[in-house]
């Protein structure tokens, strides 16, 4: 048996475990330093309610991974309204999961994210309908039109961020919509940011693509397969949120004999020959034929003997965290003015992405919407999550839960969110290293891929594994990516680092 020591028991890792055990052959450890798994991508719960971390679109434009979700857990065919949650009907199951159990399914969901700008909403992404040139007015929508022929015609090189959304979206678009929200996420102007965060994230989406999607959606042709990832309709989510599927796949790697060891935060790697021997957890010691890691490169590269050229670059590639604020309430002060449905009349968001300047935060998920069974009491509370992105250590993220608590409330009735009435419950979440960031060092991080490919069995893969803003998608196709090279008997890491480098772009969230 060939024994594989995995690093992290994200959906990285995780996905690699699996594939693993199916194969046969493999006695396989997964390392996790928390006492949960899913990495970003769990589910956390309070007070009966449930918190997806950042939360995760399941689709991808890779049917293998479409697959590989709906084989652990069944997709129940679409809810009228949301029916379900008051225990009306039967769900239709398909998929490769058991029927009867009703609770480990994954339910088809309607796609919604607006922005929230100078208290109006605006289509995700910005769409050129009577409702934007309502909001924006005239004149405004004049000028964004015409700054959108100019970036046409006249386009940017694309050495940076802005430059890359100005050639897409015209230099007004990007002013509203774009330079201030990328400038709370990153903690960084976008004229300081690589290109490649774009080139990964966006791809595709312009304005031109909108219209062609406005044009097949009227014209009864639009699918999920042949939109852009970001303009999709309809999305899997696990009944109870994502860290649900992947407790469930943990469940499986143990059932076929694989180990998850909790509490395991790997502090040394030795090295030997051009290979990983061993691993270290405080005083334990895991060896291995193969090592997988999903751990920060940064933190990788620090527990191993490496040049200080190599550390250098490791200890400046940049990260950003985030805090979610988790808030129950009776109703939100938001008017549901949509033609769609929904359990108790809320707005039908799953997020809201907060643009104004004059506050920190970033996006509000609403849970009721990703899944009525994320929320104790769907029908007369809305549970709601507030992403404010940070770094580790700065004001915000050394707030006591009380004044960040107080300090979101606050922020929400300045934008008009929720009135006066006091809020129901709470929570906060921190979350180190949530953002892998595209500044700093990361020019020079290919000296550092080429040093870890140098170990002919270590495989750098996830998001922080591989220091890219992977999706969920794209992080696990990464890790069957390294279990098919190890299994195939090959050294060679290209395919592993070319995952989400090609023009089609799979997605989660």
């Amino acid at each position: 048996m060939k024994k594989v020591v995995i690093i992290g028991g994200g959906p990285a890792g995780l996905t690699a475990a699996y594939e693993l055990m199916k194969k046969g052959g493999y006695d396989v450890t997964v390392l996790e330093e928390s006492d949960t798994l899913g990495g970003i991508s769990r589910t956390v719960q309070h007070g009966g309610n449930r918190m997806d971390i950042g939360g995760h679109r399941f689709f991808s434009k890779d049917e293998r991974i479409m697959k590989w979700w709906s084989d652990i857990m069944p997709v129940q065919g679409k809810p009228s309204y949301d029916d379900k949650v008051l225990g009306h009907d039967k769900p239709f199951v398909k998929g490769g999961g058991d029927p009867e159990k009703e609770d480990e399914v994954m339910l088809l969901r309607e796609r919604v994210s607006r922005i929230y700008y100078k208290k109006a909403f605006f289509d995700y992404p910005v769409t050129m309908n009577m409702n934007t040139i309502k909001n924006m007015g005239l004149i405004t929508t004049a000028k964004a039109g015409i700054s959108y022929l100019s970036s046409c015609a006249h386009k940017l090189p694309e050495t940076n961020l802005e430059n890359f959304y100005i050639n897409r979206f015209g230099k007004v678009l990007y002013s509203m919509f774009f330079e201030g929200y990328t400038e709370k996420l990153w903690g960084r102007h976008p004229r300081e940011i690589s290109a490649d965060w774009g080139a990964q994230r966006v791809k595709g989406l312009s304005i031109l693509a909108i219209i062609k999607d406005m044009i097949s959606k009227v014209m009864g042709t639009k699918t999920n397969k042949s939109a852009e990832t970001s303009l999709i309709e309809q999305y899997w989510y696990p009944k109870y949120g994502p860290g649900q599927l992947w407790e469930l796949v943990g469940k499986k790697v143990c059932e076929m004999g694989g180990k998850i060891l909790y509490g395991k935060c790997v502090t040394g790697i030795d090295t030997e020959d051009g290979k990983v021997v061993s691993v270290k957890c405080g005083d334990e010691v895991f060896t291995a034929d193969e090592f997988i890691s999903s751990m920060p490169i940064k933190d990788l590269v620090n527990g191993m003997s490496a040049p200080e050229d190599i550390r250098r670059i490791a200890n400046g590639l940049p990260y950003r965290d985030f805090v979610t604020v988790g808030l129950l309430v009776n109703r939100l002060k938001l008017k549901n003015l949509t033609n769609k449905r929904t359990l108790g009349n809320i707005v039908p968001d799953c997020w809201i992405y907060v643009q104004d300047k004059g506050v920190k935060l970033g996006r509000i998920q609403i849970f009721n919407n990703w899944s009525p069974y994320m929320v104790k009491d769907p029908v007369s509370t809305v549970w709601i999550g507030l992403e404010y992105f940070c770094d580790e250590g700065d004001k915000l993220w050394n707030m006591s839960e009380k004044d960040c608590v107080d300090f979101a409330v606050k922020e929400l009735r300045k934008m008009g969110v929720i009135g006066k009435e006091p809020v129901l419950d709470s929570h906060r979440e921190r979350v180190k290293k949530a953002y892998p960031a595209y500044f700093d060092t990361y020019s020079e991080f290919d000296k550092v891929i080429e040093h870890l490919d140098g170990y002919a069995n270590l495989w750098c893969v996830g998001r922080n594994g591989q220091h890219r803003y992977n999706n969920m998608d794209h992080s696990m196709m990464t890790a069957i990516e390294a279990v098919n090279a190890i299994d195939a008997g090959k050294t060679d890491k290209s395919a592993i680092w070319n995952v989400n480098t090609e023009k089609e772009y799979h997605e989660q969230k």
